[in-house]
């Protein structure tokens, strides 16, 4: 099992990259935010989830072992595939996903590609609870302006960033919890 792996980026495709090391080279399938931010030539290192198949052995590579967990975590659950999984990463922060999840909001694994929403709700459902272990109550009430998938869409709809809107939001008092009033809060904090 492929694990991990430091080299150097020989050379880049649509959806993924070759890391030489040893010279020999791997090709690894990496979310869109990792292949905007490699260059050929950089040196990297890489956490990879070997996925075997009847007809592939395909490497998936992570920047942090946060980032691999979640990943394997989406591809227990049935009618998630490795695509699909790395869409998920691409689409939001996996604190921003925990997060999600622990609130029963399905609504951000919508927006990947290949997720509709009875799968975007089995994701909640079988993982909500392993979620939780990870994720402390206390912490979520502590930060406070958690967003609704909701509030972040009205936001965007106006404009703003996907990473705009959540830290607007997360701007927003907490003892607020009408989604209006939240998203007024969150635009007065953006046009400041």
């Amino acid at each position: 099992m492929i694990s991990y792996l430091n080299g150097k980026i020989k050379n880049k495709r649509q959806s993924y990259i070759i890391i030489e090391v040893n010279n020999v080279g791997y090709q690894v399938f990496v979310n869109s935010i990792m292949y905007a931010d490699f260059d050929i030539g950089q040196d990297v290192e890489v956490y990879t989830h070997q996925h075997v198949r009847e007809d592939s052995l395909d490497l998936y590579g992570f920047k942090s072992l946060e980032d691999l967990e979640m990943f394997e975590l989406l591809l227990s659950i049935s009618g998630i595939g490795p695509k699909s999984a790395l869409g998920v990463l691409a689409v939001a922060s996996v604190n921003d996903i925990k997060n999600s999840i622990s609130r029963g909001d399905s609504h951000l694994l919508t927006k990947v590609s290949g997720i509709g929403k009875k799968t975007a709700e089995r994701v909640v459902l079988e993982l909500r609870e392993k979620v939780g272990q990870i994720i402390d109550n206390k912490q979520i009430i502590e930060n406070g302006g958690l967003a609704s998938g909701d509030e972040i869409d009205a936001l965007m709809a106006l404009g703003y960033s996907m990473q705009q809107s959540r830290d607007a939001l997360r701007g927003v008092d907490a003892k607020i919890k009408d989604s209006g009033e939240r998203i007024k809060g969150a635009l007065k904090g953006l046009n400041k």
